[in-house]
């Protein structure tokens, strides 16, 4: 299946990144060697304020994680999507519900019914596009292949 682009301009994601700061990230992982792990660590590193959520841990880079979308007790602006595709239509209803401003669907990521119940709900949706690269695109910071020695 080939994905649709998200008709989002360059502009319009950079100033997603600059204006939004808290992220939600679900599907967020403890092994270093995903993206789900070192992802959130970049956007730590560049001033974003990480909230995990998943169900398996309890906490990952010192922060406590969250079993769902709906249990994180502050405000999300950004839930960014680690997750197969057939698992984002619920993470879209949690985020509409929890008021979010954006639904990220990480790189490979893309399911109609998660963007259309997102678009409904208010929710700007990016998918099948990485936060860290679209920040090294647009924004400027490390090169991607030094990441992994953060």
């Amino acid at each position: 299946m080939s994905i649709p682009h998200d008709g989002l301009s360059d502009d319009e994601i950079k100033k997603i990144l600059e204006e939004y700061k808290i992220i939600a990230v679900v599907g967020m992982s403890k092994d270093p060697l995903k993206p789900g792990h070192y992802v959130p660590k970049f956007l730590i590193k560049h001033g974003y304020k990480v909230i995990p959520v998943n169900p398996t841990v309890d906490e990952v880079l010192g922060l406590k994680s969250y079993p769902s979308l709906i249990d994180v007790p502050e405000d999300v602006e950004v839930v960014d999507v680690f997750r197969r595709p057939e698992y984002t239509p619920e993470v879209a209803e949690e985020a509409v519900k929890k008021k979010a401003k954006v639904l990220w669907l990480q790189e490979g990521i893309y399911n109609p019914q998660a963007v259309q119940i997102a678009k409904l709900g208010g929710l700007t949706v990016v998918w099948n596009r990485c936060m860290m690269k679209e920040h090294n695109r647009l924004i400027g910071s490390k090169p991607y292949t030094t990441l992994r020695k953060l």
